[in-house]
């Protein structure tokens, strides 16, 4: 089982699309310099501990028009 759920995440963001720019965004970022923004990730693996961080509420985002 996936940890949050895609349904879960799918409410927070208009599209698949933009949930993979946020997810990879983060992850790179995780991976080159910065920390975790939660306490106890579930995933041992960037992009599922950015969309654990993202499913928490630490990540926001801002859709350029």
């Amino acid at each position: 089982m996936i940890y949050p759920s895609i349904d879960k995440l799918l409410e927070k963001v208009d599209s698949k699309y933009t949930l993979v720019s946020i997810a990879s965004k983060r992850a790179r970022q995780m991976r080159e310099h910065e920390g975790l923004l939660i306490a106890r990730p579930v995933s041992s693996k960037y992009v599922g501990r950015s969309l654990e961080e993202f499913h928490a509420g630490e990540i926001q985002f801002e859709r350029l028009k």
